[in-house]
Order: structure tokens, then C-alpha cells, then sequence
């Protein structure tokens, strides 16, 4: 049985009344068993909507029992003989019913129950009279338009249920694509800035480190011929180097996220290049409190993955976490499962922390250059991970999750398994 959704009152129970009044206006008018079964057809035609919504397994069945009892009753009250009622076609109020809420069977068999009950003034009837040949041949007409009916308003439901099923599955579709489309164009747009900056910081990061390398090697010596003569201007000279080194690396960070990435791709397990990542990060800050979890999916396809920038992209991963849960720790659960994605096959890789979590307004440009949450960052950390994972043929995103501690952030990879790559050759991509 299908589960309609039907409002409380429509137009088509407007009908009904309507139709319903215009055979209480009808002979016999002042038959007041007549005129009150018309009223309770009335009422529980604009019940039907509020009965099916409460006993939505049910109430079909029980709407469709009533009306075809109620009909039972009027033909009782409408004429002398049961059977030669002129209100017999009330009958088709439960068929119709029955057509609207059920499948082909099942309308049959309610019409079949319909038409036993209009039948079963027969028997008063042979009692009293006898009935012709003819008389019989009218009354098998009667009951074959009630399944004519039946059938044809319940293929007219079915087949509207069928284009109605049809144009959602073609909406959620659309709604789909347009959604991967969106996102498509995100993506496009943001390695067209990424394009666009990393040219640009190139360019001023060359220009800055010649300067800087004579500020350093200036500091240095300034340093060294200092050392005993002046102490103060020795701490100056110190401080001067100390910055130098530091803007030195700034830069080196710059010109890494402005370089092509020349990656070369060979099938790889990829928990064992996490379980190196976790390792890496783990012995430099053992000392902060975090519980690593894994959880790693059996039997997980090789991937295609340049070793050193995939682990480099963990790693980067794996310390933004240590970062976001800082000095009091948290768990860190790493989780690596099979997953299809856009028609492909590969894994995910999900990392989470039990942090604060990021804001909502920084999850669509967490990834975009000079965007992040620390106080000390820059912001080039999360877009050279984006870059890898994109050299990859994969996907990155993040989500913010109540942990049960904090909102907490996880951070989605997914890869695409061996042969399942796009555009060029995975034995040596270059990404710019």
C-alpha cells in the first residue's frame, strides 16, 4: 500500500460535499436515515486526511471499511427493494478510495468487497420476488463498471505516482550536479588564486631572500667583530640575525607553497606513510598528552602517492591537531576506510581532534593562502596540503563535530585507488 500525503481539506473533497448535498436535496428528502448516512459519508470523507496521517499503516483500510458500510446503509434507505436502489453508484465513493490508496491487487480486492456488499441485498430480494434473467444480467453490468472504475482510476494513481517518483529522482538529481558544479567552480576558482599567488610569491620571495642574505651574512659578521669590543651592539647584532633567519624561513615556506610540485605517483599502502606521519610528529612532541586512536579498514586498495609530499601533507595535518587541542591534549583519531566518490573508487582518510573546532565562517576558505586560526601562523600550512592532495587526483575537506569535549575538527582526504586517476599519467605529475 502506498502512504499518500493529502492535506486536510483539498478541492477534491470540496467535490465531494458538493456532490454529497446534491443527493441529499434528492427523493427521498425526507428520509432521515438518508440525510444522516450522507452526513457521516461527509465527515469521514474530511477525516480521511487526518485518520491516514495518524494510522498511516491502517487507515486506509479502515476509511475504505466505512465507506463502503455507510454506502451499504444508503441503499437500505433509498428505495423499497435494497438491490433496485437508484443510489447503488454510492459504491463507487469506497471504490475510488480504495483505488487511490492501493496497489492493483489490492483494489481489487476491495472493489470485489465493495461489490458483496451491494450483492448481498439479493438475498432479501429473491425472498420476496423473482428476479429475471435480464434483471441478473443488469446486475453483473452494475458490478463490472464498479471493477471498471476501480481499474481505471487506480492506473491513472499509479501511473502519476510513477512520473511523480520520476521528477524527484530527476530534481534530486539535477540538485546534485548542481551541487558538484558549485563545487567544481570553487575548486576552479580557488587554483586559479592559488595559480595567481603562488606566481606572485615567486616573485617577491627571490627579490626578498637576496637582501635578506646580505642582512645575514652583514649580521654575522658585525657579530663576530663585536663580540668582545661592544656587547650590547653584539646582542643587537644577534637579535638582527635571529629575525633574519626567521624571515629566511618565512620565505622558504613561501617559495614552497609558490613551487610546481613535481610528484611522482606509485601505488602505495597508504596507513603505512600515516603510521610514519603519527610517528614523525609524536617523537618531536612527546611530551604534550594526546591518545592517537587508529582505525584502519582490512584488505584497502594500493593508492597512487608521492611518498614524501603525501606524508608531508600528514604531517602538517597531524600538527594543526596537536596545535588546536595545545597544552591540555585530547584524542586524535585517525581513520582510514574504502570510499567512492564522483564515480571512483579509493580511500578516505578522515584525521580528527577533539579541539575547539574551526568557525563556521572559515570552512568554506580554510585552504585558501593567509587564512588561519593561530595566532603565529600564516597561513600557507592547510594550502600546501590542498595542493598536494590535489596533485593527487584527490579531495580534502573539513567538518566541525561535537566530540563530546569541543566541536573538534576532522579533516576528510579522500584518494583515488590505482587506475582510477585523471588527466595525466600518474608515473609523473606536475602540479603548478
Amino acid at each position: 500500500m502506498s502512504d499518500p500525503k493529502r492535506p486536510a481539506v483539498n478541492w477534491m473533497d470540496v467535490l465531494w460535499l458538493l456532490f454529497l448535498a446534491g443527493l441529499a436535496i434528492l427523493p427521498p428528502v425526507f428520509e432521515i436515515h438518508k440525510q444522516l448516512i450522507l452526513l457521516a459519508i461527509g465527515v469521514v470523507q474530511l477525516g480521511e486526511g487526518w485518520l491516514t496521517a495518524r494510522v498511516p499503516r491502517r487507515g486506509a483500510a479502515y476509511v475504505v471499511l466505512l465507506k463502503i458500510g455507510l454506502a451499504t446503509l444508503l441503499i437500505d434507505h433509498t428505495g423499497e427493494v435494497g438491490i433496485n436502489s437508484s443510489y447503488y453508484p454510492i459504491f463507487y465513493v469506497p471504490i475510488v478510495t480504495a483505488a487511490e490508496y492501493f496497489g492493483s491487487w489490492a483494489t481489487l480486492l476491495w472493489t470485489a468487497v465493495a461489490s458483496a456488499a451491494y450483492c448481498s441485498y439479493l438475498y432479501p430480494a429473491l425472498q420476496e420476488y423473482e428476479l429475471t434473467e435480464e434483471s441478473y444480467g443488469l446486475l453483473a453490468i452494475r458490478i463490472l463498471f464498479f471493477f471498471l472504475a476501480a481499474m481505471v482510476v487506480n492506473r491513472f494513481v499509479v501511473e502519476n505516482r510513477r512520473t511523480t517518483k520520476r521528477y524527484q529522482e530527476l530534481a534530486e538529481t539535477l540538485a546534485e550536479t548542481n551541487r558538484k558544479l558549485e563545487q567544481a567552480q570553487a575548486e576552479a576558482r580557488r587554483s586559479e588564486r592559488l595559480a595567481a599567488l603562488g606566481q606572485l610569491s615567486a616573485g617577491l620571495a627571490h627579490e626578498i631572500r637576496n637582501p635578506l642574505a646580505v642582512i645575514r651574512g652583514s649580521a654575522e659578521m658585525l657579530a663576530q667583530k663585536l663580540q668582545d669590543a661592544n656587547p650590547l651592539a653584539s646582542e643587537l647584532a644577534s637579535y638582527v640575525l635571529s629575525e633574519t633567519n626567521r624571515l629566511s624561513a618565512l620565505v622558504t615556506r613561501f617559495l614552497d607553497f609558490a613551487r610546481p610540485l613535481h610528484t611522482e605517483l606509485e601505488p602505495r599502502e597508504v596507513t603505512a606513510v600515516l603510521d610514519r606521519a603519527l610517528t614523525s610528529v609524536a617523537t618531536i612532541r612527546k611530551n604534550e598528552p594526546v591518545r592517537v586512536e587508529r582505525q584502519y579498514e582490512k584488505d584497502l586498495p594500493l593508492v597512487p602517492v608521492d611518498e614524501s609530499l603525501c606524508e608531508q601533507a600528514f604531517v602538517n595535518l597531524i600538527q594543526n591537531a596537536y596545535d588546536a587541542m595545545g597544552s591540555a591534549g585530547g584524542t586524535l583519531r585517525v581513520t582510514v576506510a574504502k570510499k567512492s566518490a564522483a564515480d571512483r573508487d579509493g580511500i578516505e582518510v578522515r584525521i580528527e581532534d577533539s579541539g575547539p573546532g574551526i568557525p563556521a565562517e572559515l570552512g568554506e576558505q580554510i585552504f585558501n593562502p593567509f587564512v588561519t586560526t593561530k595566532k603565529t601562523g600564516v597561513g600557507l600550512g592547510l594550502s600546501i596540503v590542498s595542493k598536494i592532495v590535489d596533485g593527487h587526483h584527490g579531495s580534502i575537506r573539513v567538518e566541525t563535530r561535537d566530540t563530546g569535549h569541543g566541536s573538534g575538527a576532522c579533516f576528510i582526504i579522500f584518494l583515488p585507488a590505482a587506475g582510477q586517476g585523471a588527466g595525466q599519467p600518474a608515473s609523473d605529475l606536475v602540479v603548478s
